[in-house]
């Protein structure tokens, strides 16, 4: 299995997950051009992409969706209430290209993705967790909360993107307005940096877990706050790294580490 957060930010989204025999994209919140070009520097090759998978319709997840279905005529993969909101947004998809999810698992070749409910304010926003024959891979942004069934999907992942969206303090001395400071503080928006630290103390069990925190606001947050943060968190409750856990930065701008299980 192979696992890179192509980018990660309040900018876009893209993630890559592959097994021997398939290959996905977790949201396309970038032009087509950039995911082209990132895939081309993890030496994969777009053409051979199975399917993209989509969590919610916001554009920094959907931007460059449409383009790259249409130009390499990849199947886009969400539930049908997400459906009806970004139909309009993506621009024209091939009817056989447009895939509803209606159940809890899509069989592509030789993995399985499962999707589960996360708290952001969407139509109806999920995440996925791939397993393949050599492990599990989790995505897990855009949380207003982190609900006991996001517990659930990410307790027995070996690799995980979740979410370290702002640190608390900033958001709230800096620029946004009030309603949006409070959109983001709410149940259904986003995970701060102590959040996201309380989580990983949440699903770290006997399996050994790659965790990349991602979705770091521009604005309300930088890298280095964020893993400070979260290492923190860890150390004060005994965690300890490259023995528990191996904790990477996702990246904004260009495509992060390679996970390879």
């Amino acid at each position: 299995m192979k696992f890179c957060p192509l980018f990660s930010g309040s900018s876009g989204n893209s993630i890559f997950v592959s097994s021997e025999n398939a290959r996905v994209l977790i949201d396309v919140g970038m032009p087509g051009k950039s995911i082209e070009n990132e895939l081309l520097n993890i030496q994969e090759n777009p053409n051979e992409i199975d399917g993209i998978f989509v969590t919610h319709e916001h554009s920094d997840h959907i931007k460059g969706i449409g383009v790259l279905s249409r130009r390499y005529d990849i199947p886009i993969y969400a539930n049908e209430l997400t459906w009806k909101v970004m139909f309009d947004k993506i621009g024209k998809v091939k009817e056989h290209n447009v895939k509803i999810i209606e159940g809890n698992f899509t069989e592509i070749k030789d993995i399985t993705v499962e999707n589960f409910e996360t708290a952001h304010d969407a139509a109806k926003p999920s995440g996925y967790k791939i397993h393949s024959p050599k492990g599990k891979a989790c995505i897990a942004t855009d949380l207003g909360h982190f609900s006991q069934n996001v517990k659930q999907a990410l307790k027995d992942a070996d690799v995980i993107l979740l979410e370290s969206n702002h640190d608390v303090e900033m958001l709230k001395f800096g620029p946004y307005p009030y309603p949006l400071k409070k959109r983001i503080l709410s149940d259904i928006g986003h995970l701060s940096n102590e959040a996201c630290g309380r989580a990983i103390l949440d699903i770290l069990g006997d399996n050994y877990k790659t965790i990349y925190l991602g979705h770091l606001s521009k604005t309300n947050n930088y890298p280095e706050l964020a893993y400070e943060t979260v290492i923190s968190v860890l150390r004060e409750n005994s965690v300890s790294l490259g023995k528990d856990v191996t904790i990477n930065m996702a990246s904004r701008d260009k495509h992060s580490l390679v996970t390879q299980l």
